[in-house]
């Protein structure tokens, strides 16, 4: 048992207080005691007698300290890149245009399947250190880029064995076969479905948390969606969606119907849509980073809060539009493009995400949490408005500095 105490906090932010010369007790991998500095006791029953006794002390030097952030809304296991396509796409091109010069998901797809595992691994595994040294300690992770029953499956447990490696964050892993219909079901759209109803129970086993569907024009519709995310479920995934990203086409009262954890994008979504999220319970994970490189106009972020709506933030990272692995910047272009004050967009990146993931153990910093925690380059969170990016100093994930 090891038990870790952190002195010298300036101002400690933890989801819900703000307090000033602070302190937290850590045993093990969890938080048994968080708040200001003059109040520490001098004892914990069970777990230490005399609070000169603990293992570890680390002075923070007046810095920030927050939860560790969570990435609600990630992309991250694919191979190659499509920044010829983005080119193209920026220079006018359609998509059609784009597709017919090889671009697209399905390029993405062809790419990943053509790549060795161990290649595969190693590049994911890359791109989830950017994310914790970044102080993102939670990471919703989505398959998708593989559109067969064994290369998801494999994505699945490469998640899972990742998540156990050191210094990496922890992984939410999500079954996304149903992304876009793969080009060797063409004019089998029912085959191809009936085929992710079959792999989801085995993505149950394999690891998976979630499923999802990407419910919209060119993918899949409200119907399609229903049912594949009610087979999720019966199999003991919780249920998110893809909705509203560039049409209006139902998706949105299907999470509500469904019951999702969290229906994502949102960049179309009206006020019907957003009441029914709003009497359903389910979370709303915008991500700022992809709607702002693709054009779509924001998500009606405001009307979601002031209609009692939890909201989340993603970086929506993906080869095809958006790689963002900071959920720092995440937070100040959600200030800035929802006019969500700091302390809101903080809220969003936190117990937000908690709720989108529909975990209980994280997302704060109060007795019994998971001491996943950050120490910013700054004493203020009022930064993350200013920095765009705001530097992670350290890290700890279950109370373990995750080495740099």
């Amino acid at each position: 048992m090891t038990v870790r105490l952190l002195t010298n906090i300036g101002r400690l932010w933890t989801g819900t207080d703000v307090c000033s010369n602070a302190a937290v007790l850590i045993h093990d991998d969890r938080i048994v005691w968080a708040g200001p500095a003059s109040d520490l006791p001098q004892s914990v029953p069970g777990i230490i007698d005399d609070i000169v006794d603990v293992d570890h002390v680390e002075n923070l030097g007046g810095g920030l300290v927050t939860p560790g952030l969570i990435d609600a809304h990630a992309h991250p296991v694919y191979a190659g890149n499509r920044w010829a396509e983005l080119a193209m796409r920026t220079s006018g091109s359609s998509h059609s245009a784009i597709a017919a010069a090889g671009g697209g998901v399905n390029s993405t797809v062809t790419v990943t399947r053509g790549t060795d595992p161990w290649t595969l691994c190693n590049g994911v595994r890359e791109r989830l250190r950017q994310w914790i040294l970044a102080g993102t300690t939670t990471v919703e992770a989505k398959t998708g880029y593989h559109l067969t029953r064994d290369g998801e499956l494999a994505d699945i447990r490469m998640l899972r064995s990742l998540e156990s490696e050191p210094s990496m964050p922890r992984i939410h892993a999500t079954f996304l076969a149903a992304h876009i219909l793969p080009p060797e079901y063409f004019g089998r759209r029912r085959d191809y479905i009936e085929a992710v109803r079959q792999w989801a129970g085995d993505a149950a086993v394999a690891g998976a948390d979630s499923i999802d569907v990407y419910c919209d024009e060119g993918h899949f519709t409200a119907e399609e969606a229903r049912i594949l995310l009610l087979t999720g479920k019966r199999n003991g995934l919780k249920a998110r969606m893809h909705a509203c990203a560039n049409e209006r086409v139902g998706a949105a009262q299907v999470a509500a119907e469904v019951g999702c954890a969290s229906a994502d994008l949102l960049t179309q979504a009206n006020d019907d849509d957003v009441k029914a999220l709003a009497h359903a319970g389910v979370t709303a994970t915008v991500c700022p980073g992809s709607a702002l490189n693709s054009s779509r106009p924001a998500a009606p972020v405001r009307t979601m809060l002031d209609r009692g709506v939890t909201v989340a933030l993603g970086t929506d990272h993906n080869p095809g539009q958006c790689g963002i692995t900071s959920m720092p910047l995440v937070i100040g272009l959600a200030v800035a493009m929802y006019g969500l004050s700091v302390t809101e967009a903080l809220r969003a990146a936190t117990l937000g995400g908690a709720a989108a993931l529909r975990v209980g153990d994280r997302g704060s910093l109060a007795p019994g949490m998971l001491a996943d925690l950050v120490l910013w380059d700054a004493d203020h969170e009022g930064a993350f408005a200013w920095a765009f990016g705001l530097r992670a100093l350290r890290v700890w994930r279950g109370g373990v500095p995750v080495q740099p």
